[in-house]
């Protein structure tokens, strides 16, 4: 659900964005709603491994606490790795557009 919901916001920012500076502006708002999401998840494995302290088979309750941090991170960094080959994609056609117009610049030039 959250991965989804994810690539959906991702994929319909990235659609609307007009310009160069509008999709790095696009690129640059996923990744901040993607390290507030990664960062809500590590302040709930330090809430839920501060409170194994409490219990008497600490090691076992840490451990399921990291299997839940790793479970609920997975989708955050699938969803990092997406925009960040969208944004390499962006750049390399970026960057052939400015040689292909620096070509024929060259080219028109006696």
């Amino acid at each position: 659900m959250k991965k989804g919901f994810l690539l959906l916001l991702c994929s319909s920012a990235c659609a609307f964005a007009q310009t160069a500076d509008d999709t790095a502006a696009a690129f640059a708002k996923e990744r901040e709603v993607l390290a507030a999401q990664r960062q809500l998840v590590l302040d709930a494995f330090e809430e839920r491994s501060q409170a194994c302290w409490q219990k008497f088979a600490v090691n076992n309750c840490i451990i399921q606490a990291r299997r839940t941090r790793r479970a609920d991170l997975e989708p955050i960094r699938q969803a990092e790795l997406a925009v960040n080959e969208r944004e390499r994609q962006w750049r390399t056609q970026q960057r052939n557009e400015r040689l292909q117009n620096k070509q024929a610049e060259s080219a028109a030039k006696p």
